[in-house]
């Protein structure tokens, strides 16, 4: 048996990582019962559910968001380990704040991008193909998740040109 290493503590930060933690938690839950009841569902009866693919998409997606925002803050995001943590403190600093300000500039155009595929669902009356719903009803949670990505990774860039961080 493998002993794991502890997770290293939160940095401190205004807003808690708890909201992401949580909503990570909650989305992986629901999505396990979802998917479980769906496999018994279909083993008793031959039929499944139509509409667990369309929710199971939006969990995974909100899954890998909340997960993404909690793992930049605490540095457990995927990275050349030899690059990004070699070399002196001060290029690690520029690493650091050259890679924060990239990661940044892309989620705050996927931000606007995610919101104006959003608004164009609303126009455009979009429906699910299972449930028929509204898929602006998925789509308008991206925007704001990718937004507090973007909120997250300012705070970093902010601490790091501070050199709080």
């Amino acid at each position: 048996m493998t002993e794991h290493a502890p997770m290293p503590p939160a940095p401190p930060v205004r807003m808690s990582l708890r909201v992401e933690d949580w909503l990570t938690v909650l989305s992986l839950g629901t999505l396990a019962i979802i998917t479980m009841t769906n496999v018994i569902v279909r083993y008793l009866t031959d039929q499944s559910f139509a509409w667990t693919e369309e929710i199971s998409i939006f969990l995974l997606i909100v899954l890998t968001m909340s997960a993404s925002s909690s793992a930049f803050v605490r540095m457990l995001h995927i990275r050349i380990e030899l690059i990004a943590d070699g070399g002196s403190p001060a290029r690690k600093r520029r690493l650091g704040i050259t890679a924060d300000t990239i990661t940044l500039l892309f989620f705050v155009l996927l931000t606007v991008l995610l919101g104006r595929m959003a608004l164009d669902e609303l126009n455009w009356g979009d429906t699910s193909p299972a449930i028929g719903i509204p898929t602006w009803w998925y789509t308008m949670w991206l925007p704001v998740l990718s937004g507090l990505i973007s909120l997250r990774l300012a705070g970093m860039l902010t601490r790091r040109l501070r050199g709080t961080q």
